[in-house]
């Protein structure tokens, strides 16, 4: 659904009166806020619309964790029933090398509550709008479950001690508990964290409010080859503890399990002129992977195949600092540049570069940090930039000017929702500063988990979620 965009909304704020009720203040119209567009006139603040989301929460533990991921867990496949649970691994940027870590965190008792995307028929002559009082008792509902038990997630963390800032950091898919950290001191390490996992999994105090103290745990590999420090690094989702690194000086690493550790060839891939700057190994080959530099190319390599690559082409006119590549639609790869610009590449007919670029977005203002496809829906890919935006897009949906009007009869929509919006915009998340990472929860669908330098973010839109496939079918 093209129209259901979503964003932050600006409401004119009662300067004369701290506290602006509805019955003392005239209601002004609510309007879409479109950043780097609009600007906020004196007595005016953005306001988070709660309606638009399914569930949303924020929180910060210490230093800011500039790279984190999502572990795998056991606790179910396509999991939809408030409250939820899920496990990460973060990593910090301390402002002294020494005083930084990795942290596991489990987050439990997540609540929200499924809305619909399109009212429910109206009865006895109602008019189909939402009373203010029943908004506030969705709101109490959100914050209190039935059982009268606060909703407020449980954090728990545990830390262990890492010597540097953490450039990135990435979990083996098919192990969560091996994870892979990229130091500033160029160093490339992985570690066991099974230990924490198992003690945050088995208690519901464990580490709570991030009170548990750092511990010293020496890394199964600590790689030192890399000439510079770097940020590319990604594990194989084929073959088990298979693993590339790729830093600044443009050199790629290839690492193979080998009994119980790792050995990293020295000889490192090369062909990029500028640094490494993201790394995906291809979901359908076990052998092929792809680059992407601040020279402005990706690259296509196979392991099999030499040491310099298969195919590389100019994918942006500026550095391209991340890509994705569809684990759903293999064809698919996307990538996002320096200029604030992503675009969606068509590896099939990649022998034409302008043929294979098959959609081209200059939305967002800065640079895009990351980008990730969606694991449960193939066209659906979300995006975070320097202009501390998180966006959602489904390449699938086109301008549908019947559809957009029956659905503002429907809700009697009263946003004047800008017409120059991309009808490819599903969500603007917005209250992030300085977003650096997003990612999908594989296991529950509709979920992303966003980093920034002010913490992270758990969000599921409602115009995600509910418009899904039935993955239980």
């Amino acid at each position: 659904m093209g129209s259901t965009g979503n964003t932050d909304k600006a409401k004119r704020k009662n300067k004369k009166n701290g506290e602006a009720s509805s019955s003392s203040t005239p209601s002004m119209p609510t309007r879409v806020w479109q950043p780097g567009v609009d600007k906020l006139e004196e007595g005016e603040e953005l306001q988070c619309d709660p309606s638009a989301y399914n569930s949303l929460y924020g929180f910060h533990v210490g230093w800011p964790c500039l790279s984190f991921d999502i572990l795998g867990d056991k606790l179910g496949l396509n999991r939809t029933e408030f409250p939820h649970t899920l496990y990460m691994v973060a990593g910090t940027q301390a402002e002294k090398a020494p005083w930084n870590s990795i942290g596991l965190f489990k987050i439990s008792n997540v609540s929200g509550k499924r809305r619909d995307v399109v009212p429910k028929p109206l009865v006895n002559g109602d008019d189909g709008m939402v009373d203010e009082d029943d908004e506030d008792e969705d709101s109490d509902s959100d914050e209190e479950s039935e059982d009268g038990a606060s909703s407020v997630p449980n954090i728990q963390v545990r830390r262990v001690a890492h010597h540097g800032c953490v450039n990135r950091i990435r979990a083996m898919p098919q192990n969560p508990h091996i994870c892979v950290s990229w130091a500033d001191s160029a160093h490339v390490q992985v570690w066991d964290m099974s230990s924490h996992l198992n003690a945050l999994a088995e208690s519901e105090t464990e580490g709570k409010d991030g009170t548990s103290p750092i511990l010293n745990q020496a890394p199964l590999v600590n790689f030192s080859g890399h000439k510079d420090e770097g940020y590319a690094i990604d594990w194989s989702p084929a073959t088990a503890g298979r693993l590339l690194s790729g830093d600044c000086m443009s050199m790629i690493h290839l690492w193979e399990p080998a009994s119980g550790s790792w050995t990293v060839d020295p000889i490192p891939f090369s062909g990029h002129t500028a640094s490494v700057e993201d790394l995906q190994w291809s979901p359908g080959e076990a052998n092929v992977f792809a680059s992407c530099s601040v020279d402005g190319t990706v690259a296509l390599w196979d392991v099999r195949g030499g040491k310099t690559p298969a195919l590389s082409f100019k994918a942006h006119n500026a550095d391209v600092n991340v890509i994705s590549w569809n684990r759903l639609a293999s064809c698919m790869l996307a990538s996002g540049s320096d200029d604030g610009t992503f675009t969606i590449h068509d590896l099939r007919a990649i022998s034409d570069v302008n043929k294979a670029k098959v959609a081209h977005f200059e939305y967002h203002k800065q640079p895009i940090t990351s980008i990730e496809w969606s694991p449960h829906e193939s066209s659906t890919l979300a995006v975070s930039s320097g202009d501390n935006q998180l966006t959602i897009w489904d390449l699938s949906l086109e301008k549908d000017e019947e559809e957009e009007a029956e659905f503002k009869a429907q809700t009697k929509e009263q946003v004047n929702t800008p017409q120059d919006l991309p009808p490819q915009l599903l969500f603007v998340h917005q209250g992030q500063k300085d977003l650096k990472e997003l990612h999908w929860h594989n296991q529950i669908p509709g979920m992303i988990v966003s980093t920034a330098a002010d913490g992270f973010n758990i969000l599921m839109p409602y115009n995600i979620q509910n418009t899904l496939p039935d993955l239980a079918a």
